[in-house]
């Protein structure tokens, strides 16, 4: 029986703590939701001036979730969190989509200390702040976890990553492929890590982490090593390859896979000229070269490349250089899928997983070790790549990879095109 005397209450017996335990739980559940909520509503408020052409707003609620259970210090609660359809586009014409930073998509299940740990790790804290945070999250029994144990869960990773980094790919078919060398800090070493990362799309149409690995500065040197490597262990060369101007891979990919057609990203590129410019002139600039970038025919892109070059070129030549340079390898995707060219244009695949790694460097000013760094990068990927989406217009992809013609996105009638060396 629950008494109440004062300020304090007091129970007797099994009963008292059961309805201690189911109080707790229900007030917990209740500032979640209220929490949920409250963020919900701003998000609405922060867009709500947005509206399609016949004036209807672009975001908007759309009901709730489905009820989930999630553990917190007073126990496991049911929440069914707030929906919001957000029917916005980005520039390359993928919609935007609401995340609660409160209760993220990774955190539908009651999670246990070995799931909780990568997320807790790669948000910044280190292992001498996981225990209150674990208190928080999964109640007293967690939080008696020494830093001791907790290091030897984070270990774990390592044996995880080399079993990656053996797999065989003999069963895998990768149609394209992303590519990019990604720099962090190292705060016990003098130099920088650079992770070089290639993510890859199945012909069902999922996308999947293929290697990361630890490289000198994106060298030419470094990203032969790795595809070598992954040649040796059975993987196809991919049809494309999708990657900003470093010349190390390019250079690589000539020599290993020299039947693979190069993509360079027009998100690199478009900085890169843009750069260039006086700041006065950049946002008709930025105009200019979006024309180009999406295009409807290969044509049009041309002529809008000589329109460019000839609004810029006798004031700016570095930068209608920085444009014309490796043109041919800024239009590949004309000769692929119309459905596949906002996949195809840029690096946007590896740049995004990447934000959370950034923010952690952030936080902690740099991995401890080239080691640690290279770890939670590839544990951040592997514990995203659960919720990536599959490519749009996947039913194409096996006609990509059996060599049929597209040109200016679609089909062309007759045969399949021979593979030709392209690659930078």
């Amino acid at each position: 029986m629950l008494k109440v005397v004062g300020n304090e209450a007091a129970h007797d017996g099994a009963d008292g703590r059961s309805q201690l335990d189911e109080i707790a739980r229900e007030g917990a559940r209740r500032m979640l939701v209220a929490a949920l909520e409250t963020e919900v509503a701003a998000y609405l408020e922060a867009h709500r001036d947005e509206r399609d052409d016949d004036g209807h707003a672009l975001v908007v609620r759309n009901g709730k979730g489905r009820t989930r259970k999630v553990t917190v210090g007073a126990g496991t609660i049911p929440v069914s969190a707030p929906r919001v359809n957000d029917r916005r586009t980005d520039q390359d014409g993928e919609r935007r989509r609401f995340t609660s930073r409160i209760l993220p998509p990774y955190m539908r299940r009651s999670p246990k200390v070995a799931e909780v740990l990568p997320v807790l790790y790669l948000r910044g804290l280190s292992t001498g702040d996981f225990r209150e945070a674990l208190a928080a999250l999964l109640g007293d029994d967690a939080a008696g976890l020494s830093a001791t144990n907790i290091a030897r869960l984070t270990n774990e990773w390592e044996t995880e990553y080399r079993v990656f980094q053996k797999r065989s790919l003999a069963d895998r078919d990768y149609v394209y492929v992303w590519v990019d060398g990604v720099h962090f800090n190292v705060r016990l070493e003098n130099d920088r890590l650079c992770t070089l990362v290639m993510i890859g799309v199945r012909p069902d149409g999922t996308k999947e982490l293929i290697t990361v690995e630890d490289g000198y500065r994106e060298s030419a040197e470094s990203w032969k090593t790795v595809l070598r490597d992954l040649k040796h262990r059975g993987m196809r060369p991919p049809v494309v390859a999708v990657g900003d101007g470093a010349l190390g891979f390019w250079a690589a990919v000539r020599d290993v896979w020299p039947e693979t057609q190069a993509q360079r990203c027009w998100v690199h590129r478009l900085a890169n000229v843009l750069d260039k410019l006086p700041q006065r002139l950049q946002p008709q600039a930025k105009r200019a070269l979006h024309e180009i970038m999406h295009a409807d025919t290969r044509a049009h892109a041309e002529r809008a490349i000589t329109a460019f070059t000839v609004e810029y070129g006798a004031k700016y030549p570095k930068a209608v250089a920085s444009l014309t340079r490796d043109q041919e390898q800024l239009l590949t995707f004309f000769a692929f899928p119309a459905e596949h060219w906002k996949h195809l244009r840029t690096t946007n695949v590896i740049e995004s997983p990447f934000a959370t790694v950034r923010l952690r460097q952030r936080v902690t000013k740099g991995a401890g070790s080239r080691t640690k760094g290279l770890l939670m990068a590839y544990k951040l990927l592997d514990m995203a790549q659960a919720r990536w989406r599959r490519l749009d217009g996947a039913h194409v992809l096996p006609l990509v990879r059996a060599g049929i013609v597209f040109v200016d996105g679609v089909q062309r009638e007759g045969k399949a095109k021979k593979p030709k060396a392209r690659a930078a």
